[in-house]
């Protein structure tokens, strides 16, 4: 039986493990819903020591930086294929021009992952860039609902999205795909205004007015969200993989999450 090894068990490794589990494979996990703790080394070590492919979700540490993963069990990883779940925040700004794999790492605000991104390149792992991720029970759909949702007044600013089943699809096409970078994400970058209009209009709702982010109380962590500003290109893993998103722009992606 084919078997994979994932570590972090969360919101896209769930589906990528069911469309494997679909498929046949045996899937060994850690993470609050997985079937191994990450602390337990005999364990993680004995279900690595069977698998065939290893894939990582688990961002780094939040105080030292570092790849928990590779910090507990680099060692461990000798099997044929590796898989990391990045973030196509290791781009950085790019003033909202295109960027692909071929562009520069490590200068925006998401520099540990920069880092971690890089020492799993090294050691010939399908790197997964991916930008802002939605599905079911995570999208705009639910903030616009729940009233959470905001419109910021920054003109131009852009960014790209994916929906996790199109991450899912990504990863297993790359299954079969050479090591390196791939960014997964949809055919359509566009403002967090104009996903949000769209959310409510298919709720049949009045969008949120737009405010500054002092007016909106906007957290940290989401103004560091709105100080970059990119488009993020998919060709390669259309040509190198043969992969397409499903959903190929929100539009369609969140109609998919309404009730039928």
């Amino acid at each position: 039986m084919k078997q994979m090894f994932i570590f972090g068990l969360g919101f896209s490794a769930k589906r990528i493990a069911a469309l494997l589990e679909s498929d046949g494979w045996l899937v060994l996990a850690t993470g609050s819903d997985g079937s191994i703790a990450f602390s337990d080394e005999a364990a993680v070590r004995a279900g690595l020591a069977e698998s065939s492919h290893v894939l990582s979700s688990v961002p780094p540490d939040r105080s030292s930086g570092e790849d928990p993963v590779l910090a507990a069990y680099g060692d461990a990883l000798k099997q044929g294929w590796l898989g990391y779940l990045s973030s196509t925040g290791v781009y950085g700004d790019a003033g909202g021009a295109w960027v692909d794999e071929t562009a520069a790492t490590g200068t925006g605000r998401r520099s540990a992952r920069a880092a971690c991104d890089a020492r799993w390149m090294d050691r010939g792992a399908r790197v997964f860039r991916l930008p802002g991720i939605y599905g079911p029970g995570r999208s705009v759909l639910d903030r616009v609902r729940t009233g959470r949702a905001h419109r910021i007044d920054l003109p131009g600013q852009v960014f790209s999205r994916v929906h996790v089943e199109d991450i899912a699809s990504g990863v297993i096409a790359g299954m079969d795909g050479p090591p390196g970078a791939y960014n997964l994400g949809d055919d359509l970058p566009a403002s967090h205004n104009i996903v949000t209009e769209e959310a409510c209009r298919l709720l049949g709702v009045e969008p949120p007015p737009l405010q500054t982010m002092d007016e909106a109380g906007l957290s940290e962590m989401a103004r560091g969200f709105y100080s970059e500003n990119r488009r993020v290109a998919n060709g390669k893993a259309k040509r190198v993989l043969g992969w397409e998103p499903r959903h190929r722009t929100f539009r369609e992606g969140l109609r998919s999450l309404l009730p039928d």
